[in-house]
C-alpha cells in the first residue's frame, strides 16, 4: 500500500489524500486551502503527473463532504486538469457541493476579479461525474475494487469511508464528529479492520470544555445582549452551524 497526502498532511485546508491499494488508486477528496491566493490553494497534482493523463493514474475520486477544504479543488481537477473518471459522494453531498463552489467562484471571480479560475460550467459538468455513494451500500468500482460508506455526523451527507482490494483495506475518515448534537447523530462504523486508517486530527491536541459548559456560556451572552435591547452577530457557517444555534436558542428561549 501506498499513501501520498497531496494536502492537509501536517496541515489545516487542501485535503488530499492518494491511496494505492492492491493496484488501485483511490484519491479522497480534492479541497482547497483557504489561505492562499495563488496555486497553493489547489492540492499539487503534478506529483501524479506531469502529462495531464490523470484518468489512467486514479481509478477514482471519493469526496467525504462539500466543505470547501474537502472539494473546493475539484472543478479544477477535473474540468480543467482533465481527470474524466468516476467522483463518488453522499446524495445530499452532490446536492450541497455545486452551490457551495458556485458561491466560492462568485467571491473569486466576480468580487476579487481573478482570472483563469473555475466557471459555472465547469461546476455543472464536474457534478454531472459523480456518482451517488449511499449510507452502508457497497459500490464496486471495478470487479476489484470496493467503497463503503458510513455515517460521519459534521455535516449533513458527510461520510467516512471503507476501501478494499485484493487483500489490502484503508479507512478514510474525512472530518468526523462523535459528540451528537441537536441535528446530526454521533460518527458510527461496522466492526471493520483496516490495514490502515487514515484520520483528522485538526482538534487533536486541543482540550476544549464540555458542549453543556460551551452552550451554556453562549446563551448567557445572548440573552444579556437582547435583554439590554441590544442584536447578536453570530460569524458562523451557514449549512450545518446556522442551523444548529438556531435550534439551540429556539430551545432555550
Amino acid at each position: 500500500m501506498k499513501i501520498v497526502p497531496l494536502g492537509a498532511g501536517q496541515d489545516v485546508g487542501r485535503s488530499c489524500v492518494l491511496v494505492t491499494l492492491g493496484g488501485k488508486t483511490i484519491m479522497f477528496d480534492c479541497g482547497m486551502h483557504m489561505g492562499y491566493n495563488d496555486e497553493r490553494r489547489f492540492p499539487d497534482f503534478n506529483h501524479i503527473t506531469t502529462t495531464g493523463d490523470f484518468t489512467s493514474r486514479i481509478d477514482a475520486v471519493v469526496i467525504t463532504h462539500f466543505h470547501l477544504d474537502h472539494c473546493g479543488a475539484l472543478p479544477h481537477f477535473s474540468e480543467q486538469r482533465g481527470y474524466h473518471g468516476p467522483i463518488y459522494m453522499t446524495p445530499p453531498t452532490k446536492a450541497i457541493c455545486p452551490i457551495l463552489l458556485e458561491d466560492f467562484r462568485k467571491i473569486t471571480v466576480e468580487r476579487k476579479g481573478e482570472t483563469g479560475f473555475f466557471t459555472s460550467q465547469h461546476i455543472k459538468d464536474c457534478m454531472k461525474k459523480v456518482v451517488p455513494l449511499h449510507l452502508h451500500e457497497t459500490v464496486w468500482v471495478d470487479d476489484e475494487l470496493e467503497l463503503r460508506a458510513y455515517y460521519a455526523g459534521h455535516v449533513l451527507g458527510a461520510a467516512m469511508v471503507y476501501a478494499r482490494c485484493g487483500n489490502e483495506s484503508v479507512v478514510y475518515t474525512g472530518d468526523y464528529n462523535m459528540t451528537p448534537d441537536r441535528h446530526l447523530g454521533a460518527a458510527w462504523i461496522d466492526r471493520v479492520r483496516p490495514d490502515v486508517l487514515i484520520t483528522e486530527t485538526t482538534y487533536g491536541t486541543t482540550i476544549r470544555d464540555s458542549k453543556r459548559a460551551r452552550e451554556r456560556d453562549f446563551l448567557e451572552k445572548v440573552h444579556a445582549c437582547v435583554a439590554r435591547g441590544g442584536k447578536v452577530l453570530i460569524p458562523c457557517f451557514a449549512l450545518g452551524r446556522a442551523q444548529e444555534l438556531c435550534i439551540l436558542i429556539e430551545i432555550y428561549w
